[in-house]
């Protein structure tokens, strides 16, 4: 899907990958940033953000939940925060010391770790979808003797909600879950959330408000009328320089930037956009069956739209076609079109989650000058590798 656009515009991070894979510095199955570039890609969203007057929280799943990118976005780029799509998402940022913005959307904090989350890694905003989860944070907040703010979450019938994502109160009970909120001690509502409120629209191929966003404003509204004022209106999906614009003409005052950070948008897929692609995916071919070459695998990602790659012979490469046959089979292998030399490279360009594969990400600086060094390396999970177990386990 981004391969193309990976060629036109970060041909450096290419060189960069096969070099350091031919000096034994990768190994297959390794996802590879362009630090410098990912940190280009912030400055640009951050000054726009700033014109708009949208606040930004780091989205960091998309490239592994890495918590040095995050200390970056943070530090050298002005983001406020990091958002933690899942309890061990903010058990890793907690524990480098990182400001967690908001967590509990996309995957409530579980009962055991409530006590943990409000009195020592304090988020800035929790979301909440059940009024159970709302009297559990209540109750270790008043025990912590702090006030816990919270993002709430509804939806209306129309909305698109994924598969397994499915969550929130209903709309047309705002009414009621605000009453027993407020009768609760130590908590307050700072605003609203809801997800996904943007998708990229193949056929004017542009990115598009969903009806999500027209819930997500309605219950602003709503909450306002009630006498509640939202600081926060947190529309997060497709956070990007061509939609933060939409997010200010809606009224919204927080993005989430993730795969913006990494340049791989669907948008940047169809047409070049300000952020520029930082990342890529390197393999080796492994074998041979039949026809076909296999390459080893483990970053596969079903919806990442993986077509082609390239395999290379020195500095020549070849354009290849890429199969995973069946989806419900574990990505041991990617199978390639035509037979290939044993131990050549592949390098893949597609959307990807790396915290939900196997890969190691490998961040490397100085791309763009020639000069590629591996800063570090990291499992998908954000706990980083020595060198001797990246080469020996």
């Amino acid at each position: 899907m981004f391969l193309e656009a990976l060629q036109k515009q970060n041909p450096d991070l290419i060189k960069a990958a096969l070099s350091l894979f031919e000096q034994g510095e990768l190994l297959p199955d390794s996802t590879v940033i362009d630090v410098d570039q990912l940190i280009e890609n912030a400055h640009l969203l951050k000054k726009s953000a700033n014109q708009f007057g949208i606040k930004l929280f780091a989205m960091t799943k998309q490239f592994g939940r890495n918590p040095i990118l995050a200390k970056m976005l943070i530090e050298q780029c002005g983001f406020d925060g990091v958002v933690c799509v899942d309890f061990k998402e903010a058990r890793i940022m907690a524990a480098h010391g990182l400001p967690i913005a908001n967590v509990g959307h996309l995957v409530q904090p579980p009962s055991h770790m409530i006590k943990q989350l409000v009195t020592s890694i304090k988020p800035q905003v929790i979301t909440v979808y059940s009024l159970d989860k709302v009297k559990q944070i209540s109750d270790a907040a008043q025990q912590a003797n702090r006030k816990q703010a919270l993002l709430l979450k509804f939806f209306h019938s129309r909305d698109q909600l994924y598969i397994n994502q499915e969550s929130g109160f209903p709309i047309e009970e705002i009414e009621k879950v605000v009453t027993e909120i407020q009768a609760m001690p130590n908590v307050y509502i700072e605003g609203v959330t809801h997800f996904p409120c943007f998708l990229f629209d193949s056929e004017t191929g542009s990115t598009l408000p969903t009806s999500n966003l027209t819930t997500l404003i309605e219950a602003k509204n709503s909450l306002q009328a009630l006498g509640i004022t939202c600081n926060q209106i947190n529309a997060p999906s497709a956070t990007c320089i061509e939609t933060l614009p939409l997010l200010a003409e809606y009224g919204c005052t927080h993005g989430e930037p993730g795969h913006a950070l990494t340049g791989t948008m669907p948008s940047n897929a169809a047409a070049p956009q300000a952020e520029r692609i930082a990342m890529l995916y390197l393999s080796e071919v492994s074998h041979h069956y039949g026809k076909d070459s296999y390459c080893f695998a483990g970053g596969y990602y079903r919806r990442g739209a993986l077509e082609n790659g390239l395999v290379y012979q020195g500095v020549q490469y070849q354009t290849v076609s890429i199969y995973n046959d069946d989806h419900d089979s574990i990505d041991y292998h990617l199978r390639i079109a035509g037979l290939h030399p044993i131990g050549a490279p592949v390098i893949m360009a597609y959307r990807t989650q790396v915290f939900a594969t196997r890969s190691d990400v490998a961040l490397v600086k100085g791309v763009s000058s020639n000069n590629p060094q591996v800063i570090a390396i990291y499992d998908s999970l954000g706990n980083r590798l020595t060198s001797s177990e990246v080469f020996h386990g």
